[in-house]
């Protein structure tokens, strides 16, 4: 069989859809009083915070990584609060908590249904999605940005600077090899197929409070976005490009593991991310470990890690090791990958909005 030509997709006005969440019935003020937690909980989020302050003293990196769920769950602000107080030092997320991201901000809802969609061809076939997160990519990548800095930019900035024909065409000719003339050919294609006219791209977001990559970018906070090609909602619009995807989660992988070189005596949170978060660590920390090896240095020592999700732990001390394969905490493929990265790996069975809410009052009240 050929591929499925995608170019042939119908897209919708993403205000056509029904959207599920809403930015004014989900948004938790950071002031706000958190919902309460065991005393057990409690003193482990007390810990956390303990840990960052002492990180932070030291310069050293707390990494927040976090699933789609902390964002739709409403903690964008609270997230923003933990960036402009100096408590979080960079930020990484999947493909779906950008996109969720980015529909939160311009339209101030987002989320559809999956079962419903799907069985009608029209899950996440919705213009503005697709064509926006592109558009920020493809030019974004320009300017040396990688996925998250390029989309917050985008969202912060409202629309972007498309580049004339004419610059492009010399920037293709005349540097053949250099990164940027592969970039610059991807804009370039997807400008003249969809009739896109060189200039100031204004697109208003009037919902920036919802967005977590705005305020990264405002605060100058990197945040990176690990997707994966075909699992987004934009691989479902005719301007899906893979080269423009991959080639910004590229250069944010190396970005976050830049961060990963500065997490001696650190913090990492991994906040509802039981797949993304586990996997681009451990490898981000073998590309620091084989480098730092080479210069004779030591591996990354003394960093704390916080796996936070609401599946149930089985009861087990992760401080004593894995556990064996006959209790059910095992299967925890988040908590058994982290628990092999070195530093201490504590297990929060928590609410994610819940845990940062409470991990925020901690922090500033101490």
């Amino acid at each position: 069989m050929p591929p499925l030509d995608l170019s042939r997709l119908k897209v919708l006005p993403l205000a056509s859809r029904k959207s599920l969440t809403h930015v004014e019935d989900i948004l938790v003020a950071p002031d706000s009083a958190p919902k309460p937690v065991t005393p057990a909980l409690a003193a482990s989020i007390r810990e956390a915070a303990t840990r960052i302050r002492t990180a932070r003293e030291r310069d050293a990196q707390v990494i927040l990584m976090y699933g789609a769920h902390l964002l739709r769950n409403g903690a964008a602000q609270i997230v923003g609060e933990l960036m402009r107080r100096g408590f979080v030092t960079h930020l990484a997320t999947n493909g779906a908590g950008t996109i969720h991201d980015w529909e939160y901000a311009w339209m101030g809802s987002s989320t559809e249904s999956v079962e419903e969609n799907v069985a009608t061809g029209t899950f996440g076939t919705w213009d503005e999605t697709g064509r926006n997160i592109h558009l920020a990519l493809l030019t974004g990548a320009l300017l040396g940005l990688g996925y998250g800095r390029a989309l917050g930019k985008f969202i912060d900035e409202d629309g972007c600077d498309v580049p004339s024909v004419r610059m492009l065409t010399h920037l293709v000719t005349e540097f053949i090899g250099d990164p940027m003339a592969a970039a610059g050919c991807e804009l370039l294609a997807t400008m003249q197929r969809f009739g896109i006219e060189p200039g100031r791209l204004d697109i208003p977001h009037g919902w920036k409070q919802g967005s977590i990559l705005a305020q990264a970018w405002r605060c100058s906070v990197p945040v990176t976005v690990h997707p994966g090609i075909g699992y987004d909602i934009i691989s479902c619009h005719p301007m899906f490009n893979g080269a423009a995807i991959g080639r910004a989660a590229a250069e944010d992988f190396r970005l976050f593991a830049g961060a990963v070189e500065g997490l001696d005596d650190g913090v990492v949170l991994s906040v509802g991310s039981a797949i993304m978060a586990p996997q681009v660590f451990e490898k981000s920390l073998s590309c620091v470990h084989n480098l730092r090896f080479q210069a004779n240095r030591p591996p990354v020592h003394g960093h704390s890690i916080y796996v936070v999700d609401l599946q149930d732990g089985g009861g087990w001390d992760w401080s004593q090791g894995e556990p064996p394969k006959t209790n059910p905490a095992y299967y925890l493929r988040f908590c058994k990958s982290f628990s092999r990265m070195g530093g201490a790996m504590n297990y929060l069975q928590c609410d994610n909005v819940t845990f940062v809410h409470h991990l925020f009052h901690e922090l500033i009240r101490g």
